[in-house]
């Protein structure tokens, strides 16, 4: 198995939620929150932890509209991304994040805590489930293709 190493990033106007995976690529969790005071600023943090962690792809959450859309929060965040390739050479990889921040707080309100105290948790909470769909969506293809390939999963095979 490949070791794989990414940063799940939920981009808003205020903070970053930054999210990192196990070397094994099957457990995503929240790092830390990039509080936005400058774009230079945003970059130091994250070259930072790339070096730390060995950082191979970045994986950003573009929040769809309900129709399938970029809206206008979508493209902003897809400007950020487009200005970070400049700067990292990393792989930028997008996830549909739809809901992903409501899926924050509904853990939170679960674990007894009031979002709106605990906004960087959120952040943070949200850049996991980011990182766990592109996971969990990396190891379903891989599969999917390891299948097609081995002629010993194949039906009808009398082996």
């Amino acid at each position: 198995m490949e070791r794989v190493s990414a940063l799940g990033l939920d981009v808003g106007s205020k903070r970053i939620g930054v999210a990192g995976c196990d070397g094994t690529g099957l457990i995503a969790t929240g790092l830390m929150t990039i509080e936005r005071t400058s774009f230079n600023q945003v970059i130091e943090e994250l070259q930072q932890l790339i070096e730390e962690r060995q950082v191979q792809v970045l994986v950003v959450g573009l929040p769809y509209s309900m129709d399938g859309s970029l809206g206008f929060q979508a493209r902003q965040i897809q400007k950020f991304a487009t200005r970070m390739a400049a700067l990292i050479p990393l792989p930028i990889e997008y996830i549909d994040e739809r809901l992903t921040s409501y899926q924050a707080e509904q853990m939170l309100i679960a674990e007894k805590r009031s979002p709106s105290r605990y906004k960087a948790l959120i952040d943070r909470k949200a850049a996991a489930l980011i990182l766990q769909q592109w996971l969990d969506e990396r190891r379903s293809q891989r599969k999917a293709s390891e299948s097609q390939l081995n002629p010993e999963t194949c039906l009808g095979n009398p082996n």
